[in-house]
Formats: structure tokens, C-alpha cells, sequence
């Protein structure tokens, strides 16, 4: 592994909330001591590193039918440090800061180009659809995840749906219950047969597209092309 991914969203929510209380000067003393610590001590087979931050515009917004996207986060306080710490990523570490679309997207795309020489910097569950190696930087725990893996995780979150977005899924449905019905499938046409047995095809392709984190620029999920 030669590069790590780092999805920096989170960093900056969680160290602005950290020091919410405390002056500028030390959100990003706390920021740049995290990004040391990680990099030096950690992520010690890396060589490389990129930052992603998420930008203003993101095309779910448009494909957001059942539930508006994010919606249930009109309310929720932001950091009071936030847009210091994004603007101190930006300047100071080369934080790239995403168009039309989210970090997340840029992260996977970037994955997806690397392979195996990219690792996944991040505690945010949804990247486990991405193939690669994952590092959670709070468990401090390595993962590696198959396709196979990385397929099954994205199928059954098109069930579950995600609350944290105000994605809508199947009713009273959570791992468990949606890895219990896709178990028999064995390809990605019967994983999908099984989610639009479930939800129907219209609600299937918009959970997909709002979960999907794409792997090439611009790019639009589609349902398998074998029929049902």
C-alpha cells in the first residue's frame, strides 16, 4: 500500500466538535497533530498521501425522490471551527475539494484506479462496498474487502437503506434481516432480483443511485444487464 485515501469530512467534524471550546489556533494544532500521528505512526507502509473533502454540489440531490437527501441534517450544529479546518486541509495539506458529487465518490474513484497500492482512510461504513483495503482510523483496525464483499455490502444497504442520509429502505429491515434475504443469491442479477422483489424496481434504482460511490467520473448506476 502506497497511498492512503483520507477522507478528511469526518476529520474536520470530529476535531472541530473536539474543540468547539478551544481557540482557532488549537483546532488545527489538534488537526495537524492527528494527520502527523496517523501518517508517521500508523499508516507506516504508506509513502503517499491525498485528502478529499466534500464541495457544495452533489447530483443526489436530484435523485432524491422518496425522502429529500440529507434532509433530516437541516437542523443538526456544525462545528464552530469547521470552515477553518476545511480552508487549513485545503492550504496547508492539498485537500481536494469535490464538484457535483461527494468526497466519498472521489475517494472510491481514486481507490478503484490504484487498487491494491490505495488504503481507504475513514470509520464511515459506506466504503465497505469499495474493493481494497480499508483503514479505520479510531479501531485502528485493517481490513481487506473482496468484490464478492464489497457487491453483497452494497446490496443489502439498498435495503436497509441509511438513515444518516435519509435514505429510505425496506421496512423494519437492518443487517441481519437484509443479508438473510440476499444469502441464496450468487450473482449480482439474483442480489438485485431479490432487492426489487423487495422494494420494486423503481425504489431499488434510486436507493442505488443515492448509495452507489462511483468509480469513474460521472458515472450513473445501473441495474445488471441480465433480465430478471
Amino acid at each position: 500500500m502506497n497511498v492512503a485515501l483520507i477522507d478528511s469530512d469526518i476529520l474536520c467534524y470530529r476535531i472541530g466538535f473536539a474543540t468547539n471550546e478551544e481557540t482557532e489556533s488549537d483546532a488545527i494544532s489538534a488537526m495537524a497533530l492527528f494527520l502527523e500521528d496517523l501518517l508517521l505512526f500508523d499508516l507506516t507502509d504508506t509513502f503517499e498521501y491525498e485528502l478529499f473533502l466534500t464541495g457544495k454540489s452533489n447530483f443526489r440531490n436530484e435523485v432524491a425522490v422518496t425522502a429529500p437527501y440529507k434532509g433530516n441534517r437541516k437542523d443538526v450544529k456544525k462545528p464552530v471551527h469547521l470552515p477553518l479546518l476545511r480552508e487549513y486541509l485545503v492550504k496547508g495539506w492539498g485537500a481536494q475539494v469535490s464538484e457535483g458529487q461527494e468526497a466519498d465518490d472521489d475517494i472510491a474513484t481514486r481507490a478503484t484506479e490504484l487498487g491494491d497500492d490505495a488504503v481507504i482512510v475513514s470509520i464511515d461504513k459506506d466504503f465497505m462496498q469499495v474493493p481494497g483495503w480499508h483503514y479505520n482510523f479510531v479501531k485502528r483496525e485493517r481490513k481487506y474487502v473482496t468484490p464478492e464483499e464489497g457487491l453483497r455490502f452494497f446490496y443489502s444497504q439498498i435495503l436497509i437503506g441509511d438513515s444518516a442520509d435519509n435514505i429510505k429502505g425496506a421496512y423494519r429491515v437492518g443487517p441481519v434481516r437484509a443479508n438473510k434475504m440476499l444469502k441464496d443469491a450468487k450473482t449480482e442479477q439474483e442480489l438485485y432480483a431479490c432487492c426489487v422483489e423487495v422494494l420494486g424496481e423503481e425504489r431499488v434504482l434510486e436507493n442505488a443511485r443515492l448509495l452507489w460511490l462511483r468509480r469513474e467520473k460521472d458515472q450513473i448506476w445501473n441495474p445488471p444487464n441480465e433480465k430478471i
